[in-house]
């Protein structure tokens, strides 16, 4: 969806780009060989060239918000899905777990043992997809690993499903899509993951990370049903919206 998407060029709004699909301009290189303007025609090749050189950035900034949601059908294979855990702090000194999920592995970065590595680990994948992680958890993010992460794209789903009629955090978001948490982490929110990280540092509780941890994971792991189910919707109404 990403390389057949126009939006992204001088004077082509959704009506036109449709028109340019109905015309068999399937993709960049395809628009190339019409009559587009020179300024449209800068812009393909600058796509063109960005993607075969994985200049993710380049397309973080030129892609309108609205749109994001398409970087999903080319690098869902290679998204990252991301959620951090605070000790109730706003600075990037307050993380404490940083959860990571790839589609097959999650992976826990934790305060005091190997938060550092998270940066490297990250910086790996072309997406970085959050629920509300341009407010939260990419700022932080950034600031805690500064001069990092600056060559990839980032998902915050929250956006895409709010166009889709869903509204609200992301526990309320999976109930209203059936989602069910286990018995372990059921009812856990922001908070309790504060609590729970308090009481492993300060009583040693292990069993407390553990459920910290497990709560993380089933946050990052949901992200991924969430991508899924808001991309196919989200095509489903550009193929039945008239022209």
């Amino acid at each position: 969806m990403l390389r057949r998407t126009f939006v992204h060029l001088p004077g082509v709004g959704e009506r036109t780009e449709r028109r340019w699909w109905a015309r068999g301009l399937s993709d960049w290189a395809k628009a190339l060989e019409s009559d587009c303007s020179a300024d449209q025609r800068d812009v393909l090749e600058q796509s063109i060239r960005a993607y075969e050189a994985g200049n993710w950035a380049w397309f973080e900034r030129a892609i309108p918000a609205a749109y994001k949601w398409r970087v999903w059908g080319e690098l869902a294979d290679r998204a990252l899905f991301v959620d951090l855990e605070t000790d109730g702090g706003m600075g990037p000194e307050s993380i404490t777990v940083i959860g990571a999920y790839d589609g097959r592995r999650y992976r826990a970065f934790v305060a005091g043992e190997n938060l550092q590595e998270a940066a490297d680990y990250l910086e790996s994948f072309p997406l970085l997809v959050t629920f509300n992680g341009s407010l939260f958890d990419l700022p932080l993010l950034r600031a805690r690993f500064t001069h990092r992460l600056r060559n990839h794209l980032h998902l915050d789903l929250r956006y895409p499903l709010q166009r889709l009629g869903l509204r609200g955090g992301l526990k309320r978001v999976e109930k209203a899509l059936g989602l069910a948490r286990s018995p372990e982490t059921d009812g856990l929110d922001g908070w309790d993951a504060v609590r729970l990280w308090r009481e492993w540092v300060l009583e040693g509780s292990h069993a407390s990370l553990a459920r910290l941890l497990a709560y993380n994971e089933e946050d990052v792991r949901n992200l991924r049903v969430l991508a899924d189910w808001m991309f196919a919707r989200h095509q489903e109404r550009l193929a039945l919206d008239p022209p």
